[in-house]
């Protein structure tokens, strides 16, 4: 029953959610609603396990004294403190949108800035003209580049740089889309049916 249930489950909430793009029932529109209210109480119980599970990994590298257990201690206290001003001030007042504003943002934004140096050397690897296709990429690369700042406008290639995203790139990213639509149809396709279980553990 522990694997025969999920499946079945899977099955007639997969079924259900299919139904409800082919039919106007209101009945299956309300079940529809009715699933996706209870995503989010899924999804809560889910934040509050990630939230319970980085804090049990970080305590217990502070209690073996592991490398880097002052990071620890650093994300432990944070993780306190914020729970805490938000249940005390609530998020809307007090600390906790400081420390969100003038703590977290920046903090992401230096992630971001730092991700900039390594998406500058991925590119300059990806640019180089070793054949045909690499110098086609670079061609079109430097013409879309030049061409989202005011030198593209001074040299005369802002509209070949915005037919190249209109139209080849365009094309593009739509057979990207079309083949991660087969990939999600046919996942779900597994999933319902039963073939695919692994969100059933090991074992399943």
């Amino acid at each position: 029953m522990k694997k025969t249930g999920p499946v079945v489950f899977g099955f007639l909430i997969g079924v259900l959610m299919l139904l409800h793009h082919f039919t106007p029932s209101s009945w299956i529109g309300d079940r529809y609603n009715n699933v996706l209210d209870w995503k989010q109480v899924v999804f809560g119980i889910t934040l509050i396990l990630g939230v319970i599970s980085l804090f049990t990994y970080h305590w217990k590298k502070i209690e073996r004294r592991a490398e880097g257990w002052g990071y620890s201690v650093i994300t432990v206290a944070g993780l306190i403190f914020m729970i805490a001003v938000a249940l005390i001030f609530t998020p809307e007042r007090g600390p906790y949108p400081w420390m969100f504003d003038h703590v977290q943002a920046p903090m992401q934004a230096t992630m971001f800035a730092l991700l900039a140096f390594y998406v500058a050397s991925a590119s300059y690897r990806a640019f180089r003209a070793r054949n045909f296709h690499a110098a086609l990429l670079l061609t079109a690369g430097v013409i879309v580049m030049l061409g989202r700042v005011s030198l593209g406008e001074l040299i005369g290639i802002d509209s070949v740089s915005t037919w190249i995203l209109d139209f080849p790139n365009t094309a593009a990213k739509r057979g990207v889309m079309i083949g991660v639509g087969l990939g999600m149809t046919a996942t779900a396709i597994k999933i319902i049916t039963g073939i695919e279980r692994t969100y059933l553990g090991k074992g399943a």
